[in-house]
């Protein structure tokens, strides 16, 4: 009997050690946390498509995170979407020139915003915009494309 109560206090705490860690890995791996960045300015861009970018996204510098989508919504006035940035003050010398893209890992993989550093002498403020955007590129929308023009070549 004694042994019994023994094994189950062992098969206990080895459950208990596995819940714990899976919520730090789930924690780590939904990117619920923000501690991989100190203080952060916020910076906006408009995209008439950010396909399938969501809130906590990266957004990239030359390959290297920089900062998060903190929050995307719609302009009621035109329609278009903006995206609101997140970016650590250590990259604060942002040239005003600077372009954004909502670009996709691999293939089929998740999507993010890529910056890419202008060569103006400005840097974008808090608060301020990112006029030069590029727009996520659909994947059904380019298969549809070449096929209409696939098949508009075999009428000819």
């Amino acid at each position: 009997m004694k042994n019994r109560g023994i094994l189950e206090l062992w098969v206990g705490l080895f459950v208990v050690a596995g819940v714990a860690a899976l919520g730090f890995l789930a924690f780590k791996v939904g990117s619920f946390s923000n501690s991989e960045f100190g203080d952060t300015y916020k910076v906006t861009a408009r995209f008439s498509n950010v396909g399938g970018l969501t809130t906590k996204a990266p957004v990239n510098l030359a390959g290297v995170r920089v900062g998060r989508v903190s929050a995307i919504r719609i302009d009621p006035n035109d329609y278009s979407a903006v995206v609101e940035m997140s970016i650590d003050t250590r990259y604060d010398n942002l040239p005003l020139d600077t372009s954004a893209s909502i670009l996709t890992q691999g293939l089929l993989g998740a999507q993010f915003v890529g910056l890419e550093p202008g060569g103006d002498e400005i840097y974008l403020e808090a608060g301020g915009e990112i006029t030069l955007t590029q727009s996520a590129v659909v994947l059904e929308q380019l298969i549809s494309q070449m096929l209409f023009s696939k098949a508009e070549g075999d009428d000819q």
